[in-house]
């Protein structure tokens, strides 16, 4: 039987917190999880979620998560805890690491995810900021792995903002080798320190490609990603971005360009007819929800490893 491994680094903040084989433990461990090959007990585990922005899928998927793993999760909004009354960080975390054995913390500073990092003598899970999405990230490459069985040959290309989804999967195909091409309009690139930081870790460095042209990103491509162009916290944007991001949205055209075989992704919510539209949205390529299942089965995994 396949056991969880202990992480390295008692942390995941950031996608590049594991190493290529520890990546690849919890995939195969997420795997075994889904097809019910695993059963996993760790019994009086209990994990606290910190969101300060709204969630659907990274909040229900740690709560069944942490349920199936014979655990329990205790809900912290700031809304009804000291937090929003602005308790700082540093005290919030080391009162939590006396009751909790986990943390996973959605915010808007990855510097802030780092801050409850120091104090918490617990581990820390980001559960999105606006830099990275690591969780997300494990979904998506066990959706890929599922679908291409490895991930010899296959190229990935994201479609939109080059936002925090983007980030993560930047770091995680520097990570497994696998060809990123990021396509976005102009000013709206992935982090820059990032970038280079994938740079330095890709052996093959032509394997990560930004561009303003979404035609050619897609060329021969295996995934196709999109995401909303506005985040949370970009309400303000919106229309401005609907603008700029005019010929970003994929649809039947830019599919016809990409290999016969390609795959549809998106981490939801999703908003028909602008990043995406709906006929593609639905199509037989989507893979949509399964990526959105594998957020259960990877965060299960994850924390398999860190709390075992």
């Amino acid at each position: 039987m396949l056991n969880p491994i202990k992480l390295a680094s008692k942390n995941f903040l950031s996608s590049l917190d594991t190493s290529l084989e520890e990546f690849l433990h919890i995939l195969e461990l997420a795997k075994n999880f889904k097809n019910k090959d695993l059963s996993i007990k760790l019994q009086e585990k209990v994990l606290g979620l910190i969101f300060d922005k709204s969630s659907t899928r990274t909040r229900v998927s740690f709560q069944v998560a942490m349920s199936r793993l014979g655990g329990t999760t205790v809900d912290l909004n700031p809304t009804t805890s000291q937090i929003g009354r602005g308790e700082p960080i540093r005290d919030t975390a080391r009162v939590l690491s006396r009751y909790c054995d986990v943390l996973a913390i959605r915010t808007f500073k990855q510097t802030d995810l780092e801050e409850y990092a120091k104090w918490s003598s617990k581990p820390i899970i980001n559960a999105l900021t606006d830099l990275e999405h690591p969780c997300q990230a494990l979904a998506d490459f066990m959706t890929i792995k599922e679908e291409f069985l490895d991930f010899n040959d296959v190229v990935l290309t994201f479609i939109g903002d080059g936002n925090n989804v983007a980030n993560s999967l930047i770091l995680c195909g520097a990570l497994l080798g696998v060809e990123v091409r990021i396509a976005c309009p102009k000013g709206y690139e992935p982090n820059s320190l990032l970038i280079d930081k994938a740079y330095e870790i890709y052996e093959n460095k032509n394997l990560l490609k930004i561009t303003n042209e979404p035609n050619t990103a897609v060329l021969g491509a295996n995934v196709l990603y999109t995401d909303v162009w506005s985040s949370m916290g970009e309400e303000n944007q919106k229309d401005e971005k609907e603008k700029v991001f005019n010929g970003f949205t994929i649809d039947r055209d830019l599919v016809s360009k990409a290999d016969k075989d390609a795959i549809i992704l998106h981490c939801l919510p999703a908003y028909r007819s602008k990043e995406i539209t709906d006929e593609i949205f639905e199509s037989h390529k989507s893979r949509i929800f399964d990526q959105a299942e594998n957020r259960l089965h990877a965060q299960q995994a994850l924390l398999s490893c860190i709390l075992q």
